[in-house]
Formats: C-alpha cells, structure tokens, sequence
C-alpha cells in the first residue's frame, strides 16, 4: 500500500482549525461543485494488512459503523464520478462482497502479481471504459477520514491549475518513514520520494506525501507505462508517474491539508483504535455545534449515520450505532447503548440496551431494560427495571415496571404489567404468541403460556398460569387452596438450623 500518514504522528505544525476541508462537514455534497460527469474514482484496497493480524481484511474494519473502505467509498461516491473502481488482491472473496453491499455499481479490478500501488492503479485504469480520457482521483481503502469537501477542493484545484497531477500532502512534526514532498527554492513541486529511497537532507523534510492523487487519466496512462520496479522495494510505485509526468510537460502540483487526520492510514489495531476516536470526536462536535447537549464527549461514542435532533441529551457512557435516531427533548444515558433504535421526542431511555426497536413520544425505558429487535413501545409507555422485551408491541399508555419477559406479544393500551410476569413463548418446536387487550390489569407472576388471548379489560390474579384464553372483563385465577403440613421440617430436615430454630419457637409459643 501507498505510504500515508498514520494516526501516532498527527500533530499538525499549523495552528488548530485552520484547515482545507474537514471530516463531517456540515456542507452536503449537493452544496459543493461537482465536477461533472468526466471522474473516476480508484480505490486500492489490495494490501494484506498483515499487522493487524486477523481474518479480516483490513479495509473491513470498522470506525464509527462503517467499514474503512464503507468511509473511502461513501466519499467517492459524493463527488458523483461516472466510474467508481476497487482495485483488490487479498481476502478477495471478502472484499468484493463488502464492497457491492455497499454499491453493486462498484467495478471491481484485480492486482495481479506485479507489486506496488503504481501496478494497482495500472489495473484500476484497464478497468475503465478505453475511451475514458477525464480526471482520475487515487484513494486508498485504508484512509477513512478523507472527506467529499477537501476533495472537491483538490480537484477544483486540479483544473483551474490544468494539472496532469494534484497530490494532497501535509506537514508533520515528526514525519517518520513517509514519502516526502520535494519541492524546489521557488516552492513548486519537484519530486515525491519514499522514506527508503531518500536522501539524509530529504529525509529532513517535513512535508509527506498524503497518498490522495487526482491525474488527468491520459497523462497518467501513459506515465505508468514508462515506470519500472527499480527501487528499495522492488515495486512499481505510483509516486513514480510524477516524474514521467514532468518529463512529457506536465504540470504537477501538491496542495498542503492541515488537518493531517484526513491523510491518516490505518495499519494497525492501535491506529485504528485512535482513528475511530478521532472521527468520533469529529462527530460528536458536529452534533454538539447542532444543539445537542453531550455531557461527556470522552465516553459518548456516536457512529456516523446516527442523527439527533435539537435539544437532544446525551449522558455519559452512552453508544448511538447504526442508523439510530433521536428525536428532540429526549434524554439517553447514563450507561445506556442504542443500535438501529428509533427514539422519539419527550423520552427518557436510562441505562438501556435496545438493538432494532422502536420507542414512541413520551416514554420511559430503564433502568436495567433490554430491548431486542422488533420492540416497538409506543406512545406514553414504560419498560422498567429488568424487563427484557423481544418482537413485543407495547401499546400506548402501557406499562411494564419490572422484573419480566414479553418475546413474541402484543399488549394494547393502558396495560398494566405487574412485576414477574412472563410469556412463555417457545414450546420447544416453534415460537407463539401471546396478545395482551386494551386495559388489562395482570396480577405478579403471571405466566402466559403462548399462543394465548387475554380480551380487552381482563384481570389476571397473582401467580396465575394462563393456558387457556381470557375473556374481556374476566378475572383469571388458578384456584389452589394453601396447605400447611404441620411438623414437615423437624421430620424431614432434623439436625438443620430451621429445623433447631422452628423447635426453639415451638418451645417458646408452649411456655407462653
């Protein structure tokens, strides 16, 4: 893979906020200029990822709900390209079905057994239609938080320059083993040069080489053809078409970024570990600057595709994934994790667990709740402490304090779940379910042995078993007489503590 700047060494030397485009910007791409429909977009994504030793390919995982390459490919599509190429080597398999959940209209290029990004693009280009001859953006699978605005800004840049090449660079403190950007007394771009192929005075030189290409594709074709793999690397380096470029007339030109987050590639777990915190704090800000309280931005994580209103709180320890949505004057949190959740306005969701739910106006989840998919709590309702709720409608009004289990039910309004009660909702063959009427008030410890009805308005009595339907206005009661067997303990424990115990009352109550 093309060297990138990595996540340890994002200290810009420019002072903070100023900045050439940023990650979650609040412009849409619809506000932006699009540079028409004569752009392709290339992304690599054939390295091995090695050093994040796992299974997975490397552009597959994820930051803030997205896999790297999800990032990268959302971005490409922004600028609205006419062509969108993926070019793929390792876990191939893997990668192609990743990629075309994302976009089936994604092309998918193959790198063969030539090395380098220079080969890369080389097969990215071959996959394009051959009479293609507009502009061609170079992105990498790896830098997810490259962003549309910068982009657009880069390939303004690009034409109004009438570059052949447009390379994103930027400025770090301690630049380490990245390519660096040459530039000559007057400024201009002079050469890129890898770490290893670099002189000692090179090396000095604090601007690198941000992996992020915009090329006219004639220009570009024509130089990889004329690049070899003479180097420290033995590979076919893209950086080497700068100099083909140069020679044929070419202008070529390299645009500093100063937030060096956007060049970021990620190679390890510890890179993208602090790259999912960088983006997340990124989002976090965004909401905040939309009217959304975060009371502690250190311990909310927020993924991309959640959206907030104003007004909304978001209490510590609090994770919003997926698509969840969270409407206004609502309060999440402390403690609490929302996947795919729609919450809506007025409600209270405190040290929760939903995944695929949905949570009306006005009502009050927590603490201790689970919510499984297919919950839907409407208006007014309640889910209490230790209550666990699995494909369930609660309807409006209703209520569900604690210490029970609803899978695989409909309760109708004004409800009133009394604590301990359960639907027992698989026969150990298939799941049944269970349909709670308007109004009904059940007794604790209930048991509704699914399928089962209980009609509008019906009571359930205190440690009733509900096999048989209910009808409305009943009251449902397993009739059990209590016996007390006189003496059971002193016969059947002798020589235990409640046996002794039970002995000492029995001889005081005598003496009394």
């Amino acid at each position: 893979m093309l060297m990138c700047a990595s996540a340890p060494e994002m200290t810009p030397r420019s002072e903070p906020g100023a900045k050439l485009g940023s990650v979650i910007a609040m412009s849409t791409p619809e506000s932006m200029p699009v540079p028409g429909n004569r752009l392709a977009v290339i992304v690599l994504a054939a390295g091995a990822g090695t050093r994040m030793k796992s299974r997975i390919a490397k552009p597959l995982h994820e930051i803030a709900g997205l896999p790297l390459i999800g990032h990268v490919l959302r971005t490409a599509h922004e600028l609205q390209p006419q062509h969108v190429v993926a070019v793929v080597r390792h876990e191939r398999d893997q990668m192609v079905e990743a990629i075309h959940s994302f976009s089936e209209s994604v092309v998918i290029a193959e790198q063969d057994e030539v090395p380098g990004t220079g080969r890369a693009v080389e097969l990215g280009l071959a996959a394009l239609p051959e009479d293609f001859d507009g502009t061609v953006v170079v992105l990498s699978g790896d830098v997810p938080l490259i962003d549309a605005a910068t982009l657009h800004e880069l390939i303004a840049e690009h034409d109004r320059s009438v570059n052949a090449m447009t390379v994103l660079s930027t400025h770090l403190v301690n630049p380490g083993e990245f390519g660096r950007i040459i530039r000559n007394r007057g400024g201009s771009f002079e050469a890129i040069v890898e770490f290893k192929d670099a002189s000692i005075e090179q090396r000095q030189v604090t601007e690198i080489n941000g992996g992020i290409y915009v090329f006219g594709a004639t220009e570009l074709r024509i130089a990889l053809e004329q690049i070899g793999a003479n180097n420290a690397q033995g590979e076919k380096y893209l950086t080497d078409a700068a100099q083909g470029i140069q020679e044929s007339g070419g202008r070529i030109e390299a645009m500093p970024t100063h937030d060096a987050w956007l060049v970021a590639g990620i190679n390890d777990r510890v890179q993208l570990a602090e790259a999912s915190r960088e983006l997340n704090n990124r989002i976090v800000e965004r909401w905040q600057r939309a009217g959304v309280t975060v009371q502690d931005p250190a311990s909310t994580w927020i993924d991309i595709d959640v959206t907030l209103d104003a007004d909304v709180t978001i209490l510590p320890g609090t994770q919003l994934r997926g698509t969840t949505s969270v409407a206004s004057g609502s309060v999440v949190g402390p403690d609490t994790t929302l996947a795919n959740t729609r919450v809506g306005s007025g409600t209270s969701v405190r040290r929760a667990d939903a995944t695929d739910a949905v949570v009306g106006d006005g009502v009050t989840i927590g603490p201790w709740a689970y919510l499984r998919p297919g919950t839907v709590v409407e208006a007014g309702g309640k889910i209490g402490t230790f209550v666990e709720t699995k494909n369930t409608r609660i309807g409006q009004g209703s209520k569900v304090p604690h210490l029970s289990y609803l899978g695989d039910a409909e309760v109708g309004e004004g409800v009133n779940v009394a604590a301990g009660n359960i639907t027992a909702n698989y026969d150990g063959v298939s799941k049944n379910r269970t349909t709670i009427g308007d109004f009904v008030h059940t007794g604790v410890n209930t048991v509704f042995i699914a399928p089962v009805t209980v009609r509008d308005g019906a009571y359930t009595g205190a440690g009733a078993v509900i096999r048989k339907d209910v009808a409305s206005g009943a009251l449902a009661i397993n009739v059990a007489p209590q016996r007390n067997m006189e003496g059971w303990v002193q016969q059947h424990r002798s020589g235990s503590a409640a046996a002794d115990a039970a002995r000492d009352a029995t001889n005081a109550e005598d003496n009394d």
